[in-house]
């Protein structure tokens, strides 16, 4: 599971990322990013009602995100120290990631990271 320390706590942030944020797109993952100057990395997660009606599901889904997100980090520190002062948002927006092989989920998710950050 991903720390506290590693994602959103507010809004505001959210937006600002969303609003200034550059995109990389992949088939069923979107994953936008832009630069902080806090100093530290973040990432938070958005699961529409379109693409996933049950809250509970919803939950699921952010769960298993922001846990392929923690290991994808604890790698990157591992690898190169401190990861980069970035804020990431992960939007999935097709429910075909349901259907998904969990492994196939983390590779595309994982392919975006290493693209992006």
């Amino acid at each position: 599971m991903l720390s506290a320390k590693y994602r959103f706590h507010s809004r505001g942030g959210v937006r600002a990322v969303l609003r200034a944020g550059k995109t990389e797109r992949g088939k069923e993952i979107s994953l936008v990013w832009a630069k902080n100057r806090r100093g530290g990395t973040r990432f938070g997660v958005v699961v529409s009602k379109k693409v996933m009606k049950s809250a509970v599901g919803r939950n699921r889904v952010r769960r298993r995100v922001y846990e392929i997100i923690g290991a994808w980090l604890k790698e990157q520190i591992e690898a190169n120290g401190l990861p980069p002062s970035r804020d990431g948002m992960v939007i999935l927006y097709s429910a075909s990631f349901r259907e998904m092989e969990m492994a196939e989920f983390r590779e595309r998710l994982v392919s975006l990271l290493n693209k992006t950050l």
